[in-house]
């Protein structure tokens, strides 16, 4: 046989041999990947797991895995009156809903926990304070956060009048639905403040409920009082360095899903619940 067609023949031998070797798909991805693979739980998939194979809940601290919401009421659509000031809500069910307004930090990691655990949390945003950040938020939307109104200039809207309270809270809305594609049915006021004309504003503008809050976050992370069922936690919004009593965004949350874990209790959707 001549040289070159020995080393063709030889080629195509190893080509149809490492074609029959690589038939199984555990096998084409190496001993210590298909290690990883058997070793997930009933009902664990690859998305479960971090880059080293551990679970989310461990890589954020937490000791066991949040429990997933019990199925939330039924909504009644809402009547044409005006929306309910609601500072907790009345429910049996072992739930809590985390909340964050301004949107002045914008902790990369915190998109990462969000996703991972899949907390359902809800963002009240004031466009002035966003500013060119609205990329954060809609990578947060994307993997399940709500967008939701803390009004265009962040103004205590108290004493205000109707029409400037009304540019405030439907400017944002606009504001919203150009950004992110939806129309926000909750508003919170700034610093909690707000008065008749607030709710008539609000109204006029199309939003369900105004939420304020029964739970905020002490500068560690934790908050002031033990959870209990309902209980609506407000996470302000701060620059954290990670360093002495500054703490990041995500180093907060992670601290109030300790005390979450410890109660019993889970994250709930806001949304499904007003």
């Amino acid at each position: 046989m001549r040289p070159r067609a020995l080393v063709g023949a030889v080629l195509v031998g190893a080509l149809l041999t490492g074609c029959a070797q690589s038939v199984d798909p555990i096998e084409r991805l190496g001993k210590k990947a298909a290690q990883r693979v058997g070793s997930y739980g009933p009902g664990e998939g690859q998305g479960s797991y971090g880059p080293a194979g551990q679970r989310p809940y461990r890589r954020w601290g937490l000791a066991t895995p949040l429990a997933a919401p019990p199925r939330p009421p039924a909504r009644t659509a809402p009547g044409r009156g005006l929306p309910p000031v609601v500072k907790r809500v009345a429910t049996t069910d072992k739930v809590v809903f985390l909340t964050y307004d301004d949107g002045a930090e914008k902790d990369p990691r915190f998109v990462d926990m969000v996703r991972e655990l899949r907390l359902p949390v809800s963002m009240f945003l004031t466009d002035s304070v966003v500013g060119p950040g609205y990329g954060h938020f809609a990578r947060l939307q994307s993997v399940g956060a709500s967008i939701q109104n803390h009004t265009l200039d962040h103004p205590a809207l108290r004493g205000l009048p109707y029409a400037g309270q009304r540019a405030e809270i439907c400017g944002q809305q606009e504001k919203v639905r150009s950004r992110f594609g939806i129309r926000p049915r909750l508003l919170r006021p700034p610093y909690g403040t707000y008065d008749t004309t607030t709710l008539h504003a609000a109204a006029d503008c199309g939003l369900s409920a105004i939420v304020l809050w029964s739970v905020s976050l002490e500068g560690n992370g934790t908050p002031g009082r033990g959870l209990r069922a309902g209980d609506i936690v407000s996470v302000a919004a701060g620059e954290g360095t990670g360093t002495g009593t500054g703490r990041t965004l995500t180093e907060r949350t992670v601290g109030v899903l300790r005390e979450i874990e410890r109660r019993g209790l889970t994250v709930g959707r806001l949304e499904d619940y007003l």
